[in-house]
């Protein structure tokens, strides 16, 4: 293993597609699907030589750009580095730890680029980072090294199960790091919806989030009751249809405002209080999240209950913004803003 762990960012498609698969076998699958196997190669140049022969109509500087994020995850890589995978499909941060050399190994019937990755910690709350290291883990590029502030220490420290720590106070006449390029392209969405991520965490937290779910319900058209806080007898919001909201179908929510993934058995109290209630559908809010065991569990009651994590809630707002109450706009000041998407570096 390395004397000190490096972080690497290496992401699973262009819409999460090989998370899943990725998370499941231990390995980290990236795209360049039409460069072949790296195995022989040995140096840098011998890399840029076969993404030069098999993209002969990319321009110039893609090819540079391509040929480094191989290099780097094929031969600078090394077993105890850290992999950080942000997840499209969730609004979690997955983080392992390279166990193994490059491999172009058969995936689904293909021939793909793997490294061989414990993800020991697959489900982390985005929220779990501080906007700084957000920002660096929203890059377009696939394969890129995050080494600006004090990125390995504060990804080791998630890793083991603590909160980020944050940056370390800069000694005076500490050199600057090397330019990272994880921050050439920032993902500007993302950057954007993790700064009201982070505003709603502050302006929202505990029973005021209940308040906030209940606000985007009743712009969706639902008659709500919201329970007070405290002790709510498994149940933080009531929703129903009709002037009354006594018309079908009958919505029961449990709303957590927990950092931390929630596990099945929270999920199952949520149905257990739709019995009680003679719900017909069940919302379940988690701040930070779900377990795999949720989101498998889930999958068998899809017709009737819906799990939202924060980026959901935050795209239910978004849906909802110019009904909601003014109040709830004036502590969640937003304005829409159209702009340009670069392109991805890959798929």
């Amino acid at each position: 293993m390395t004397d000190t762990p490096k972080v690497y960012i290496a992401r699973a498609g262009r819409n999460g597609e090989d998370e899943d698969r990725a998370l499941d076998q231990n390995l980290a699958i990236i795209g360049f699907h039409d460069v072949p196997s790296l195995e022989a190669a040995k140096d840098y140049e011998a890399i840029a030589k076969l993404v030069n022969d098999a993209l002969p109509d990319v321009k110039p500087r893609a090819l540079t750009n391509f040929s480094r994020q191989l290099s780097a995850f094929a031969l600078t890589m090394g077993p105890g580095d850290f992999v950080v995978l942000p997840r499209k499909l969730t609004s979690q941060i997955a983080i392992g730890q390279v166990t193994g050399p490059y491999a172009y190994t058969k995936i689904g019937g293909e021939l793909r680029h793997t490294r061989a990755v414990d993800w020991a910690r697959p489900d982390v709350p985005r929220t779990t980072f501080a906007q700084d290291l957000l920002h660096s883990f929203g890059a377009f590029m696939t394969v890129c090294n995050v080494s600006r502030n004090d990125a390995a220490r504060r990804v080791a420290a998630v890793f083991a199960g603590k909160p980020d720590p944050g940056p370390s106070t800069k000694k005076k006449g500490t050199p600057e790091p090397e330019p990272d390029p994880s921050t050439d392209e920032p993902d500007l969405a993302q950057s954007a919806h993790d700064q009201i991520v982070a505003r709603i965490q502050t302006r929202f937290a505990g029973h005021a989030l209940a308040r906030l779910v209940d606000a985007v319900l009743r712009a969706d058209g639902w008659e709500t009751k919201l329970s007070p806080a405290g002790p709510d007898g498994g149940v933080d919001v009531l929703g129903g249809r009709g002037p009354l909201g006594l018309d079908a179908p009958r919505l029961c929510v449990q709303v957590k405002s927990q950092q931390s993934p929630a596990d099945v058995e929270v999920y199952r109290g949520l149905q257990g209080t739709m019995l009680t209630f003679k719900a017909d559908q069940g919302l379940l809010v988690c701040w930070g999240g779900f377990k795999k065991s949720v989101l498998t569990e889930a999958r068998q009651s899809h017709f009737v209950v819906r799990l939202w994590d924060s980026r959901d809630l935050v795209q239910a707002l978004y849906r909802n913004y110019e009904s909601l109450p003014a109040e709830i706009q004036a502590e969640l000041p937003l304005k829409r803003v159209w702009m340009l998407v670069p392109e991805e570096s890959t798929d």
